[in-house]
Parts: structure tokens; C-alpha cells; sequence
């Protein structure tokens, strides 16, 4: 893998990149960074051109100081700049959490940049707007309304819960090794970080219900929903997008896998995307494919001379 980053006008991103051939951005979530998807790169980049991007406001890329500098739109428009930053005119997309959210903005509101969307473990948007009121959906987040209370103390405090997490959260037992935690430790205390994580959740809660739905586009480009249904932040029936939003999607359901389903399912999930990635772009599905993945992990190594949280 190569360290670069990208100029994007309003911002600086830091990205990893390795493969070559089509392009294809994956997309991290809160709270960690391009590390996130480390198991996928190598996976994806026997066949084409990997870009993992930190986004905006974490690790290795500006954190601009607003709150309002954290919009929806702006993650989507990050990934639309990110992808001709990079020399193509458009790229297909896989996002996890709030990655999931950039992908999904980029694919309504640049869709000449974004030719399929593979989305793991995050809801369509209008899904979430409907369904986060429910009583079973308000319980799993609470953290979202605790993060909009002002102070390092309350940013803090979740950030620890959410580290425990990784360690009792996965199925899988060991899916988070103690260096792992220490590369997101590590990432996540870089000046204003945590605040630049935090300000996602401010900015999506400084806008009514309303006002964050007049956003949406339809999205006709073929998706893939990848869903590990032991998450305890999301509620399954997030899952599955409307049809009138997304006509042309899949969901994929795994019973056995948490919220961090890239890292807690790898095997499974890095054979759905092959597949959907390589499938013709008319059908959007995973297709039919026998497809042979190897083990990520083997031979894999990170260069620790780039950045402490690399």
C-alpha cells in the first residue's frame, strides 16, 4: 500500500491506496479510520484499484473546525472530489457506518461518479430518519443524542464505551486484537479528531427530520446491502431500503455477524463484494459466481513509518 493524499478543495484527505485497474473507494466509520477496511484492500486489489480514504476529520485528514462543515452532503461531495482526484470520472463505492452515509449521499447527489454502491451495516437515510424514532431504535442510540451535549468529558466517555465494544461486540471472538484497538486509540487522539468524529452527530441532529429528507435523490445505481444482524446500534429492520429510493438493491443478511461486519465476517463479506463488483452492471446483484477468497490476513503487513496510527 502507497500513503497519499488528496487535495479536494475545502479539504485534505489522506488516503492508502494499492492495486490497479478499476477504481473503488472504500469508506470507514465511526470511530475509526482507513484501518477499518484493512481486511478487504488486499482482497480487492488482486483484482482492481484500491482508494481508502480516512474521512474527513480523522487520522491523517483535515478536521475542519464547524460543525456545519460535517453535512451530509459534504461527506458525498468528499467522495465525488475523492474519486477525480484519483483520475477517474467515477468509481464504484463501498461504505461501513458513516461511510455507508458518504456513499449513499454520493450516489444521490453525484451519481455520474458512483457506478455500483456496496453498503455494509448502514441504514438508506430516509429509513434511518423514519425508524430512529421507534422506541427500540431510540435505545440502541442513545449515544447519537449523548454526543450532542457539549464538552470533551461526554466525547470521551462514548469513545471509551465504543473501544470496549470492540473487544465484547463482535461474534467473533479476537475479531479486534489488542494492537488493532491501539492503532484506533491511536488515530482517534490526534488533535481534534475526536471533536471532528463527534461533529458527524451534531450536524446530522442540527437539522430537522425535514430538512435532512429534501437531500435524498433516488438511487438508480445497482446496491448491495451487506447487514450483519447482531448489531446492537441498528436495528434489523433498517436493512432493507425502499424500493421507490433504491430500486435496484440486495440485501444481504448475516445472522451471525455484529455491526462490525467487514472485520467480524471477512471471508463471507469480501465474497459478496467480489461478486457484486465483478457482476455486469445491468443486473446489480452478486450473481452466481463460485468465488475463491483467501485469507486477508496472510502476509498482510501496515508501515508504521507513516503515521503513528498506521
Amino acid at each position: 500500500m502507497e500513503h497519499h493524499h488528496a487535495d479536494l478543495g475545502d479539504v485534505c484527505l489522506h488516503y492508502v491506496e494499492a492495486g490497479s485497474g478499476p477504481l473503488i473507494v472504500l469508506l470507514h466509520g465511526f470511530p475509526e479510520f482507513w484501518y477499518s477496511l484493512r481486511l478487504q484492500i488486499p482482497i480487492l486489489a488482486e483484482a482492481s484499484f484500491r482508494v481508502v480514504p480516512d474521512m474527513r476529520g480523522y487520522n491523517l485528514s483535515d478536521k475542519p473546525p464547524k460543525v456545519g462543515d460535517y453535512r451530509v452532503e459534504f461527506l458525498g461531495r468528499d467522495v465525488e472530489r475523492l474519486i477525480r482526484a484519483c483520475g477517474s470520472e467515477s468509481a464504484s463505492v463501498v461504505g461501513h457506518d458513516w461511510g455507508g452515509v458518504a456513499g449513499w449521499l454520493a450516489a444521490m447527489r453525484h451519481p455520474e461518479a458512483v457506478e455500483k454502491l456496496a453498503i455494509l451495516n448502514c441504514p438508506h437515510p430516509n429509513r434511518f430518519l423514519r425508524g430512529l424514532w421507534s422506541p427500540l431504535q431510540l435505545r440502541k442510540s442513545w449515544y447519537m443524542f449523548a454526543l450532542q451535549v457539549p464538552g470533551r468529558f461526554v466525547q470521551e466517555s462514548i469513545y471509551t464505551w465504543f473501544t470496549s465494544n470492540f473487544r465484547t461486540d463482535p461474534v467473533r471472538p479476537g475479531t479486534f486484537t489488542d494492537e488493532d484497538i491501539r492503532r484506533y486509540a491511536a488515530a482517534m487522539t490526534r488533535p481534534g479528531a475526536l471533536t471532528a468524529a463527534t461533529n458527524y452527530y451534531r450536524a446530522l441532529f442540527r437539522r430537522s427530520p425535514a430538512q435532512n429528507r429534501k437531500l435524498l435523490r433516488r438511487v438508480e445505481t445497482p446496491v448491495v446491502v451487506i447487514w450483519g444482524e447482531e448489531d446492537r446500534y441498528l436495528g434489523t429492520e433498517l436493512a432493507e431500503p425502499e424500493t421507490s429510493w433504491v430500486p435496484n438493491v440486495r440485501v444481504e443478511r448475516l445472522p451471525n455477524a455484529s455491526h462490525w461486519v467487514q472485520q467480524n465476517s471477512l471471508h463471507r463479506v469480501n465474497t459478496l463484494l467480489l461478486e457484486f463488483l465483478r457482476a455486469p452492471n445491468r443486473s446489480g446483484g452478486a450473481g452466481n459466481a463460485n468465488t475463491s477468497v483467501s485469507d486477508p490476513r496472510a502476509g498482510l503487513a501496515f508501515d508504521d513509518t507513516q503515521a503513528s496510527a498506521e
